[in-house]
């Protein structure tokens, strides 16, 4: 027991012999100087216990003053119980709040070291954790879902003024309506480069509060690979079964030519002529169509690129070099932009292949224009510009001024074999984009004012 509470019952105690004495000294004596010091000691003993009740009536008072105050000893004795069971109460604590700061500590080093994009948001869109690969991801880092979302309207406000495309399903709206487990895939724009991202959204109770948590994966590379192997499959297919068909009917059509004599007499004398057009259509036909066949392979036999380090910048000063005489011929004034010089792993061939297929599209599109209109309304240029993307990327960009490629057929220029050329077999932007694809990056067309813009990046 504290000495507080000795001294408490100790009192007490006195208390009851004083008033027993001086109860039985004044039925005795009657009122005396004896009784009167009694009376006084009751009296000063009954002053001292209010003291020490009044002392533990205001110690809860104490105690939270000097809590607020920061005051560990309480203002109390260092014997006193309740000092000792507040220091065992204050030592836990700290240990359970150190235990928490490294539980803490470690999932924010956790965040850091994946390459997960990971996001932690409450009801309220209010972003509490994200993983630094989810900022590399999304192009910037966000603190509410409410900024992803004006950011995905801004950057879809400013796709659908050129492309007209339909509003797709917003990143934010997704995560803020999801009231359960879910997965889905969303489009997203780092600037103007696209992105698929595949999302997957679970609740959980964190501190109480529920929170969401949701990661994010691009996609977009895997459908690109999957959409050119789709391709690749399907013209291997058709190429065998359709190559299989045409060899014997182009044999067939020349056998029949070489072995129909000259004195070969039918009926009607155009009965004659009839048979020799028919076997030079069916030869010629048979050939135009084995040539297809031969285009069409091209599609599905892409190598696979031999990397090398290469600076993209001596490869556009290298096809501007092949093609400086024509762009002269075709009054075509070309600019060189080259502002990023560092190396990339490439196979230099097949870039340059990619690279003369824009621009060789890019001069026939100027002669088509002049054909058409019979005059030029402004002078033809292109640019030719390799620089530096965010995420550590680079990208080599073809831009002129010419006619374009029109809504409609934005969406299909690199599904093989559309063209919007009359003698154009529809397989180079196919094969570029492909080429790209097996690169790791892509081959993209952005909107533009005037003309045509296309964009090769490399991760």
């Amino acid at each position: 027991m504290h000495k507080q509470n000795w001294q408490l019952v100790g009192l007490l105690l006195l208390l009851c012999a004083l008033s027993i004495l001086s109860f039985s000294l004044l039925q005795q004596q009657g009122v005396n100087a004896t009784v009167v010091v009694c009376l006084s000691a009751v009296l000063l003993v009954i002053g001292q216990i209010l003291r020490l009740w009044l002392k533990q009536k205001n110690l809860p008072e104490q105690l939270f003053r000097a809590l607020a105050n920061g005051d560990n000893t309480l203002g109390l004795p260092a014997d006193h119980p309740l000092r000792q069971h507040f220091e065992q109460a204050r030592i836990r604590m700290q240990q359970a709040r150190m235990d928490a700061e490294h539980q803490a500590q470690f999932l924010r080093q956790v965040l850091l070291h994946i390459d997960l994009a990971l996001l932690i948001c409450d009801a309220q869109g209010t972003i509490s954790e994200q993983s630094p690969a989810a900022a590399r991801l999304l192009g910037q880092k966000f603190a509410t879902l409410q900024d992803i979302q004006h950011q995905q309207v801004l950057n879809q406000q400013a796709l659908n003024q050129q492309l007209e495309q339909p509003q797709q399903p917003a990143l934010a709206k997704v995560i803020l309506n999801a009231s359960t487990a879910q997965q889905t895939t969303v489009t997203w724009h780092r600037g103007e480069q696209p992105d698929t991202l595949a999302v997957a959204i679970s609740a959980a109770v964190i501190a109480g509060q529920p929170m969401k948590i949701v990661t994010l994966q691009s996609i977009h590379q895997s459908l690109n690979l999957r959409e050119q192997q789709a391709y690749s499959q399907l013209t291997r297919v058709l190429t065998h079964e359709v190559a299989n068909s045409i060899t014997p009917l182009s044999s067939i059509a020349q056998s029949c030519q070489g072995l129909m004599p000259d004195g070969l007499c039918f009926a009607q004398a155009e009965d004659k002529a009839d048979l020799q057009l028919a076997l030079q259509t069916l030869n010629s036909r048979t050939a135009h169509l084995g040539q297809f066949i031969q285009d069409f392979r091209q599609v599905a036999a892409v190598p696979k690129p031999r990397l090398q380090p290469v600076a993209l910048t001596t490869l556009v000063q290298q096809v501007y070099q092949l093609y400086t005489l024509e762009l002269q011929q075709q009054q075509i004034d070309c600019q060189l932009e080259l502002l990023d010089t560092r190396l990339v792993m490439v196979d230099s061939t097949q870039i340059e292949q990619v690279l003369i297929n824009l621009l060789k599209n890019a001069i026939e599109a100027f002669a088509q224009q002049f054909v058409q209109q019979k005059e030029r309304t402004v002078a033809p240029q292109i640019w030719l510009t390799v620089s530096a993307l965010g995420q550590n990327q680079l990208m080599v960009e073809v831009r002129d001024n010419g006619p374009g490629v029109t809504k409609e057929a934005a969406p299909m220029i690199f599904v093989p074999f559309f063209s919007t050329k009359r003698q154009g077999s529809g397989i180079g932007l196919a094969l570029a984009r492909q080429i790209m694809v097996q690169h790791g990056g892509d081959l993209v067309y952005l909107p533009a004012d005037t003309g045509a813009r296309f964009r090769l990046l490399f991760g």
